[in-house]
């Protein structure tokens, strides 16, 4: 209980002599930056401790440190769901604009396959690299597409595999899992 209480006050001096903003993930990372005070975190599961290259290279990302509402959504040019879906997260992701971070991950794929769809579709979020597909083992799955719904506090708040969403339904589970509307 002290300890907590030492680490809570320790956390809450370092916030005061932090910058108003997060250099974009830690230097070299492909999201834009993040609020520097961070909500609590939420109890319940979290979003694994993984962290992946940026699609385009110049950076990685740590899931961890998101430290704002997030959609990460796991897909394959190879995953015929997957290519019909995508299409709805880049709408979701022009309409929610800075309120919830889209954030793609190319997964258990090649670069130039997952390069060719990101061109087809224009798609214009951060886009991550899981060519071993970390990401999906640590959160228990093993078929595409994958959508995960992350909390400020890096809750994972729900964890979404089956049909291809749409973009109503994307709005709707933003809503319900994140009080996040586009």
């Amino acid at each position: 209980m002290i300890r907590g209480l030492v680490a809570l006050v320790l956390l809450v001096a370092l916030a005061a002599c932090a910058p108003s903003t997060v250099d974009a993930q830690r230097a070299g990372s492909c999201l834009p930056p993040v609020p520097s005070v961070v909500p609590p975190a939420a109890s319940g599961p979290r979003v694994p401790d993984v962290t992946l290259e940026c699609f385009e290279g110049g950076g990685v990302v740590r899931l961890t440190d998101l430290h704002r509402p997030a959609i990460i959504n796991l897909w394959a040019s190879w995953c015929a769901p997957c290519r019909s879906e995508l299409p709805a997260f880049q709408a979701y992701a022009a309409r929610a604009g800075d309120r919830v971070t889209v954030i793609g991950v190319d997964t258990g794929d090649t670069r130039t396959a997952g390069a060719a769809l990101l061109q087809d579709v224009r798609v214009s979020y951060p886009t991550l690299v899981d060519d071993q597909r970390r990401l999906l083992a640590a959160v228990g799955r093993s078929a595409l597409p994958v959508t995960l719904f992350v909390d400020a506090g890096g809750g994972l708040r729900y964890l979404y595999n089956s049909t291809p969403l749409d973009e109503p339904a994307i709005d709707r589970l933003a809503q319900a899992h994140l009080g996040v509307a586009a």
